[in-house]
């Protein structure tokens, strides 16, 4: 059976002393024993120490990585080096990567390799524009982002994966689809995966909040969320993680 997973993307906020904070209430409102519900934190780079030592139950993720295992690639942090930090999951192709910084499909499969092949859990995220939807694309364009990883081939390809569906007009923007639109995809994405998408965790994330969280989390093929703005306040966070018991 598989567990439900809620991971935090807090992408490019906070401070050393913001991480501190919240991580003390998260602590505290995650030690009910009604929150049996995985949690992953994925705080900017410069925090995963703060984070790493003081993060009670949850565990440690990276919201990027690089495609490369080592060299003179200035700026950029290889897996090794996030497993190191105690990191063990790691968001690849999340929709702002591939919108604002151009990652195509076989980069962000690149990702999901590099974070394979050094024993950490890849968070490979698929999605549509709306544009996309409102063209009848949506599987279409799931089914290529998650066929770029099929391609490469690798041994037991979905083993020890995660899958996280956020239609892109639904991030940031309060839009949110309706967990039948959501259960859709997930449902298509299970077959993609073949026989190992009975047992690999596919996450929804597209404005999930604690008011829409429970219904969301109660359709069949949707084991949890990928939350960004609600996961920084950990009153909304905590609600959301309890809702996918």
């Amino acid at each position: 059976m598989r567990k439900t997973l809620v991971a935090a993307n807090w992408k490019m906020h906070g401070s050393k002393a913001f991480a501190e904070q919240l991580l003390a209430e998260l602590n505290s409102g995650l030690k009910s024993g009604e929150c049996s519900t995985q949690v992953v934190i994925c705080p900017p780079y410069p925090y995963l120490g703060v984070v790493g030592e003081a993060i009670g139950k949850a565990m440690l993720g990276a919201q990027n990585l690089s495609e490369q295992p080592s060299g003179a690639y200035t700026g950029e942090v290889s897996a090794e080096m996030l497993l190191d930090c105690g990191v063990r999951y790691a968001i690849v192709g999340h929709s702002e990567r591939r919108s604002l910084y151009g990652e195509c499909n076989e980069l962000v499969a690149a990702k999901y390799a590099a974070a394979k092949a050094a024993g950490l859990i890849p968070i490979l995220c698929v999605g549509e524009s709306l544009e996309e939807r409102e063209a009848g694309k949506t599987l279409e364009v799931v089914a290529e982002q998650i066929q770029a990883v099929i391609a490469l081939g690798l041994p037991n390809t979905w083993q020890g994966a995660v899958v996280a569906y956020e239609p892109v007009w639904a991030i940031g923007t309060g839009k949110t689809a309706t967990p039948e639109q959501a259960q859709e995809v997930h449902q298509f994405i299970r077959q993609q995966l073949g026989e190992a998408g009975a047992e690999t965790q596919i996450l929804y994330g597209g404005s999930v909040k604690a008011a829409n969280a429970a219904e969301l989390f109660a359709k069949a093929d949707i084991d949890g969320a990928l939350v960004g703005g609600a996961s920084l306040k950990a009153d909304e966070f905590i609600k959301i993680c309890c809702a996918a018991n």
